[in-house]
């Protein structure tokens, strides 16, 4: 299949909106104008340059113009009916919408109720690169600089780098989205589409539902014995101090890996052995925070979960084999990644010994039961 031509998408116009007249006019203006059947939105924020995450630019597109706004211009205060303006529409589309729906949570404590993913139904397609420049450079025969992918967009002013870079990523969703949805009726899988669509918005909002306080449990933390969550919890802590005094991401301080070696270091008694990099100050106040978990009494330390509050799964590995092998299987025929029909831990529930049958299918959505459901025998 040959790109198509891109002129009328390249030839919409494009406005950047700075202040709040701008943005009450912009929103008379699209409100009035009878077109509320669909738009596209994204986000950028400064997250790989700040400690405090914070929604930098929105960028907001419908058939017949592009937009950037500016909430930090702007002012939040000013964008309070930027929720009741993204809701006239009938249709919202995105690209990954994972990180925006966070922000949009964080920012506003809402998100458009009806989010079409273009990376969703890209994946129930088949495709496996699915990042948004590599579908447009597949559809549209365009290749799209990623430049400004980890700019600071907190600095002002933008170039015109940043704004062409902006721009790009909703200028084509409309239309990308809607291709896709013509392939996904012709392959039967629209509803598959629109069933994940709402999943994954309803997933992320109970992510984000976690406990402030259980955010010291990053990844591997189930390894750990209780004394070594107790370091955990405290070097953590440790860490997020010196960040937010320095107004900088974690990761650009010390990554949760080199979190986690110290503290299996610690938990086997051994010199928690920290990085180089690390300037004295920051270490000494480190030995501070470890002679602080040092003090705390075993029955103070924090609980060892397993996933969550669950119990612990039996797995029946001869079951377990079965399930994948049959997910496998159906994922060759369909031609789209085992992992978007079942992930490892919905086969591990599938396949316990230890769950009512309910609770195994939680998770799973109505379409990958049906596809799963002859191997299933619940």
């Amino acid at each position: 299949m040959s790109p198509a031509p891109t002129d009328s998408l390249l030839s919409v116009p494009e406005c950047f909106i700075d202040t709040p007249d701008a943005w009450k006019r912009f929103v008379d203006e699209q409100s009035s104008s009878g077109r509320l059947d669909v738009c596209s939105i994204d986000t950028e924020a400064d997250s790989m340059h700040s400690y405090e995450t914070k929604l930098c630019l929105i960028q907001f597109s419908v058939r017949d113009q592009l937009a950037i706004i500016d909430p930090l211009k702007i002012g939040l205060e000013n964008l309070t009916d930027f929720p009741a303006f993204i809701d006239q529409y009938d249709q919202v589309w995105m690209h990954g919408a994972d990180y925006d729906i966070s922000m949009f949570s964080m920012t506003f404590e809402w998100a458009p109720q009806t989010i079409l993913d273009t990376q969703i139904a890209a994946r129930l397609l088949g495709v496996t690169r699915f990042g948004l420049a590599n579908l447009l450079e597949d559809e549209y025969g365009i290749r799209l600089s990623k430049q400004s992918q980890k700019a600071d967009w907190s600095k002002r002013p933008l170039s015109e780098k940043m704004l062409d870079y902006a721009f790009n990523d909703v200028r084509y969703l409309i239309d990308l989205g809607e291709r896709f949805v013509e392939r996904l009726e012709e392959r039967g899988r629209d509803e598959w589409f629109f069933e994940s669509c709402y999943s994954a918005r309803n997933n992320v909002f109970e992510r984000d539902s976690r406990p402030e306080s259980e955010a010291w449990r990053i990844a591997g933390w189930g390894k750990l014995s209780p004394r070594g969550l107790n370091y955990l919890r405290h070097l953590w802590q440790w860490r997020d101090d010196e960040c937010r005094k320095l107004d900088r991401p974690a990761f650009k301080f010390l990554g949760n890996k080199e979190v986690f070696r110290m503290v299996q270091n610690l938990e086997s008694d051994k010199n928690p052995d920290p990085p180089r990099y690390l300037k004295p100050q920051y270490v000494r106040r480190m030995h501070d925070a470890i002679k602080t978990a040092e003090k705390v009494d075993r029955k103070d330390y924090p609980a060892k979960r397993v996933r969550g509050n669950g119990i612990r799964l039996e797995i029946d590995e001869a079951k377990f084999e079965a399930i994948r092998k049959f997910r496998n299987q159906i994922s060759d025929e369909l031609g789209i990644e085992g992992t978007v029909i079942a992930t490892r831990f919905s086969m591990e529930k599938l396949s316990s010994n230890n769950l009512p049958n309910e609770e195994k299918l939680d998770g799973l959505m109505k379409w990958q039961r049906e596809l799963l459901s002859p191997v299933l025998n619940l």
